[in-house]
């Protein structure tokens, strides 16, 4: 079965840097992606970015391009998200998922959850 673990949230205060990191086990898929959604209160759950493995290609929505990078580290079968000059808009707990399809900007379509990682930006 297939497990991840999210980590790295944290209070900050706005303009600085927190990076998370999902821990990754078990067999996704030949081509698989690993993206981190977040939900901040009252609010619906928003894709942030995607991590393709099949070719490294890497996707951002608008609101965080520039400022958040995805990497990852295979073999360490992790995946990051660091994020910089942090604004309190980003406030929300922070969740990484995995697609046995590809990548996505949909979360039904991501097949494996961890559990959320709260980050807090203060103004």
């Amino acid at each position: 079965d297939v497990q991840l673990q999210a980590s790295g949230g944290g209070l900050v205060q706005a303009g600085g840097s927190l990076r998370l990191s999902c821990g990754i086990i078990g067999f996704i898929s030949d081509d698989y992606a690993i993206g981190w959604f977040r939900q901040a209160p009252g609010k619906e759950r928003e894709w942030v970015s995607c991590l393709s493995s099949s070719d490294g290609s890497t996707y951002y929505r608008d609101s965080v391009k520039g400022r958040f990078t995805i990497s990852s580290d295979n073999a360490k079968n992790e995946v990051y998200l660091q994020m910089n000059n942090l604004k309190p808009e980003d406030t929300a707990v922070y969740y990484c998922a995995a697609s046995a399809a590809g990548w996505s900007r949909n979360d039904y379509q991501y097949d494996y959850w961890g559990q959320g990682t709260l980050v807090t930006v203060s103004s």
